[in-house]
Parts: structure tokens; sequence; C-alpha cells
């Protein structure tokens, strides 16, 4: 039987968790959100997971009984460390910087459930979700809707809002898992803290959004706007870095209250610190940079930073292993390395499918996880570029369904294409010209399309995708092609380079 909003509160009375503690009359959550793998400092200095367990203690000992640590998911996917080990790492250490509370992303969802599962399991971390149904799932049990916690005489209740699977994560890789509308649950499950459990306050920690690709799909602040109950909203999913004291981090609800709501961007360089006075209800919100001034702090952490050594020397093998070298520094999800990918694919699929008229390559900016630097290029970069397990596909699908997947590109900002194909969008999000080699798209014409099976099924709402006939599916992950594409390209001395010309343009 299906859960409803009345019998997930009904079947979670006896499991909610209470924490006891003589309190001041200030809770501190400390909270990060899609830090994406990213154990090490990045390649700007920023972040690292020993800086940012610093920053956790630092707070925890100001404020030793009211302090709160929450992660709002996608804490796996991005580096090495999770295409090597899938989530090993990145589990254990939930635990370890000592985490209250954490939620998923999509991202936990990469391997499938079972998967997940296998690590989620020894997470002694409060792992909520109050519009994610587990019942029959690999892991059924292993959340709670809401978690209570005392602070002296108040009470604060914080909840778990997820994403729409559809169309963002691998319909197998979430099989069985029954998803409750976040706008329908999220003022609901708050409303029921307050009246039913009597919190005085209701904190959401969401996966969903500052904003939205899709304006039909839910986020933070359409549920804040609709709602009466909420009172702090801690965000995750967009990679918004919402400034603290901005014209973006209050949003009216319902009844014309400002609420909070923060976001700190991506790959842990940024902690959000807010405050919420306990009997005022007033909440202050602000970002601590995860650098360098953390690092004498984190130099204590030797046994974690031993344990983390075995993990290291696998990763550290191919980040020193070079394939190549490119001429350019591509930046995560701009046009050159987008239509670099693009073009290297139209190469690659002819030789692996025998298919030599295939006409164009579509694939998605979110595919590409890292930049690429100037110089010499490692085996292991190339996999943090593309960690994905996703395979090349070939589509034949008819003009009109072609365009049509122009106009989702389009109304996500465009997305990558490769060599002869030229499309100009407008403020709106639709297309108004479309060219393959200087000819337009015909509606009625069939065209043979290069793509990845995560968007030819509908991923990143490519809905015009799964109309079309497949014609061949690899059985290779695409980023090892990649990968085997620039180690041919280093033996035969050629570098990698592209143009820098966009192939979507806004006009």
């Amino acid at each position: 039987m299906r859960m409803t909003m009345k019998t997930i509160m009904a079947a979670t009375l006896a499991i909610t968790a209470w924490l006891v503690a003589p309190a001041g009359d200030h809770v501190t959550i400390v909270a990060v959100n899609d830090t994406h793998s990213q154990i090490e400092p990045a390649s700007d200095g920023q972040g690292g997971v020993a800086r940012r367990r610093a920053i956790y203690d630092h707070y925890r000992a100001l404020n030793p009984e009211g302090t709160v640590v929450v992660h709002a998911g996608d804490a796996v996917q991005g580096s090495v460390f999770f295409t090597l080990y899938e989530g090993e790492v990145e589990y254990a250490l939930i635990d370890s910087l000592g985490y209250d509370m954490v939620i998923l992303g999509n991202h936990e969802f990469d391997n499938g459930l079972e998967s997940l599962a296998k690590f989620y399991k020894n997470v002694k971390a409060t792992r909520l979700s109050a519009n994610y149904d587990m019942s029959g799932t690999p892991l059924e049990g292993m959340f709670q809707p809401y978690r209570i916690m005392r602070f002296g005489d108040k009470k604060v209740g914080f909840f778990g809002i997820n994403i729409t699977p559809k169309g963002l994560i691998g319909e197998k890789n979430y099989e069985g898992m029954h998803y409750l509308l976040s706008s329908d649950v999220a003022d609901a499950t708050a409303k029921y803290l307050k009246e039913v459990q009597k919190v005085d306050y209701a904190v959401m920690i969401s996966h969903i959004g500052y904003d939205s690709y899709d304006p039909t799909e839910p986020n933070d602040t359409t549920i804040i706007r609709r709602s009466h109950y909420i009172d702090l909203v801690v965000g995750g999913h967009s990679h918004t870095v919402i400034k603290p004291d901005s014209e973006f981090d209050r949003i009216p609800n319902a009844d014309g209250k400002l609420i909070v709501v923060g976001q700190n961007g991506k790959s842990g360089k940024l902690v959000g610190i807010y405050d919420l006075d306990l009997e005022t209800g007033k909440v202050s919100y602000k970002h601590e940079a995860v650098n360098d001034k953390w690092d004498n702090a984190a130099r204590k952490y030797v046994a974690m930073d031993n344990w983390l050594n075995h993990y290291r020397a696998g990763v550290d093998s191919l980040m020193n292993n070079p394939l190549c070298v490119s001429d350019m520094e591509w930046k995560n999800g701009n046009d050159a390395s987008q239509n670099w990918v693009c073009d290297v694919t139209l190469d690659i699929i002819g030789k692996i499918s025998g298919i030599k008229n295939v006409d164009l390559v579509i694939m998605n900016k979110g595919g590409i996880r890292t930049s690429m630097p100037r110089g010499t290029i490692t085996e292991g970069l190339l996999m943090s570029m593309f960690p994905f397990d996703n395979r090349y596909v070939v589509l034949d699908i008819i003009g009109k369904d072609l365009l049509e997947a122009l106009d989702v590109m389009a109304g996500r900002g465009g997305d990558a294409l490769s060599r002869g194909m030229e499309v100009t969008f407008n403020e709106a999000g639709k297309v108004t010209s479309a060219k393959l080699k200087g000819k337009k798209i015909d509606p009625k014409k069939r065209y043979k399309v290069a793509t990845i099976n995560y968007l030819s099924g509908g991923g990143d709402y490519m809905t015009p995708l799964t109309r079309a006939n497949v014609i061949f599916t690899d059985e290779v992950k695409y980023g090892d092609h990649i990968i085997n594409y620039a180690r041919e390209m280093g033996k035969a001395g050629k570098h990698l380079t592209t143009d820098e010309k966009p192939r979507m343009v806004k006009k």
C-alpha cells in the first residue's frame, strides 16, 4: 500500500528523535549542499573535507548544546573518489564529520538503489525524506520524514523534501520508489509538526532548488510563497550561491512573512551558518568560506587523514597518469568544452557504430563535471569530467521531435551540439532558427542523432527524444571512449583543441 501524508505521519510517531539539552536562546544550523565528492580542495584552492570538519567543530564549540549540522543532498558524484569507490568514501565521511541530518540529492541515485543502500545503511546521521516512499525498495526503513529536537523549552522540527525523480534520475535507478509531490507535502508536514507535534519552529531541508528549469516544477521559492508554517529553508540542488542579506535570501510566505532561504553553491566551498533565535524566531544567515584559514585547525584530524590516504593512492595513480595535451582551458559547462565533447562524439560514434551518416550530436551541460586546464591532461582528470555510467546511443528521429528537443534545450539556457549545427533561441526559451549544415531542420524529415542513454531515456526533461527509434546502443561507458580518444591523440602527438563558437545562441 502506498503511503499518504497521513499514514507517513502516523507511522513515524514512534521514531521521532528528540535531543534534550539545556540549550541557550539560539540554535546554530551549519549546512552544506552539493559537495559532489570534493574530498580535497578544488583546483582554485577552495573546499576540502578536513577544512569543513574544522568549521563544523568550531561552531559546535561556540554553541555545544545548540548546533545542528546538516547536508542538503548530492554528497557524491564529481570526482575520481566516487568514480573509483562508488560512495564508500563520502558516506563514511558523513559520520566522520558529524552530520546530524542528511537528505538525498538526485546524484545519490547514480549507481542505483542497491548500491546506495549498501553504504547508506551504515550512516548514523538521521536520514530524512518526507516525500519519498521507500517501501519495498532496498532503502526501506532507512528514512523518517522529520526529526524533532528540543532545545531548552523549545522544540524545532526538521524535515526533508526531495526532487521530482522523473526527468532527472534514470528510471531504473529509483525503480520501486514512490514520489509524493513536494509542493503537496512540504507545508503539510510543517503544519503537522506545529499543530500536532507542537514544535515552535519548522525547518525544511530541501534538495529541489532555489528555482526550477521547468516552471511547473516545485522549488524553494514557490513552496515558500504558498506556505503558512515553514520558518526556514536550507536548500540545495540548483548550486545557487544565495548571498546573505540580499534580495534573494528572504521570500514572502502566504501570510507576507519573510522566510529565510539559503544555499551554498557547490563543491563544499561555502558553509551556510543559520542562527535561529528561539525567543523571537528571527533567523540570521551568513556564509563561511572553506579556505586555507582553516588549515591549522584541520591538521588535528590525523586519523581521518590517514584513513583517506588509502583511497588517495588509487586516485593519485590516475590523476598522475598523463594522456595528452590541451591547447585551451575549458571551463566547466562553457560552449567550447561542450562543443568539443560533441565533436569528439561525432568522430567516435562513426567508428563504434558503423553508422557513417550521423547528422548531429546532442549532449547536456551537466554531463561535464569539472573543468579542463591548459596543458597536460591526465586519465584521472578526464574520469572526473565524465564520471557518469552512461552509454552512447544513436536515434532515428523525426524533425518535429528534434525541434521540440531543441526547444527543451533552449528553455534550459542551451546545451551542446556538434559541428554543422546552428540554433538561435529567444528570451522565452523558444527556438527561432535551427539549421544543420546551412539547411533548416525539416519537421517531416528523419535525422540520425547521437546522444547518451540518459538523455534518450528522457533525462534532463528531454521527453521528445524518447519518441525516437533507437538504432544503436553501445556497451562501453561514453567517458571511457573519450579517455581512449585523448590517449590516441597523445600517442599521435596531437593536442586537444576546438573552436569557441557557440552553437546555441540566445538572440
